[in-house]
């Protein structure tokens, strides 16, 4: 007698007699199913400890950027049209390069201005972009000298503010107190590497970025976590991306 069923049918019956047994003694305790969160912080801790994220380029300049919150920033810069984006944190200008480039196609006037302690930047200077856009500061984000002349570069002006220089908590906290007051309403200050001392990698980093952000987030009522910006499960910026509000 012929078989009632081909290979491939059986097999199909078995697939899914296996998957249903397994969400049955998932749901009865009986086998680990690791939570979403789990799933991404292990991808998280393996992505950031293979160093990959600080061979990322744009137009050949290093930018240590991740490419989902890459993605992210341009949503945000094509939604808000700054007129300025403030970057600390220069390194060798491939973020302020990529920030510009964007920039240009939905406000085309915008500027860019980064500041560092370092001028890494020779190559990114090539760039016409940068040539056209970017306006490169040397010195700490945190000195007063500093913080004045950006303050009147951009007074008046649409402003967002983006933070990725020194990460341990004090400095972070005074870029922000520093620079918070000038971000535009509904525009945003994202606080990069939030990440760092144990959410999840660099567990022995010490106080840095996220315990700026909640210590200023508890004095300040102007600024919101946007967790909507992290909705494509992996950022190496939880709980930073602050829009302000007020």
């Amino acid at each position: 007698m012929a078989n009632r069923f081909s290979f491939r049918e059986w097999l199909m019956m078995i697939l899914i007699i296996v998957l249903t047994a397994t969400v049955i003694l998932e749901e009865l305790g009986y086998m680990y199913r690791p939570a979403e969160h789990e799933v991404v912080d292990r991808f998280h801790k393996l992505f950031y400890d293979s160093d990959i994220w600080k061979s990322t380029k744009w137009l050949g300049i290093p930018t240590a950027q991740n490419p989902n919150d890459a993605w992210i920033h341009q949503e945000i810069i094509a939604q808000v049209k700054p007129d300025f984006i403030v970057e600390t944190g220069t390194w060798h200008g491939g973020s302020a390069a990529l920030w510009a480039t964007i920039l240009q196609q939905v406000n085309p006037d915008g500027r860019v201005i980064t500041i560092d302690i370092n001028d890494n930047v020779s190559a990114a200077k090539e760039l016409p972009i940068v040539k056209d856009k970017v306006e490169l500061l040397l010195g700490s984000s945190v000195d007063p000298a500093i913080v004045a002349q950006v303050t009147k570069r951009v007074q008046g002006k649409k402003v967002l503010v983006i933070l990725d220089s020194e990460h341990h908590k004090n400095h972070v906290l005074g870029e922000m107190k520093a620079y918070g007051p000038l971000v535009s309403k509904d525009s945003y200050m994202i606080v990069q590497d939030t990440n760092a001392n144990g959410h999840p990698v660099r567990e022995k980093y010490g106080p840095g970025p996220m315990e700026a952000v909640e210590e200023f987030l508890a004095a300040n009522d102007q600024f919101r976590s946007d967790r909507d910006a992290e909705r494509l499960m992996f950022t190496m910026h939880p709980k930073g991306y602050l829009k302000r509000v007020k």
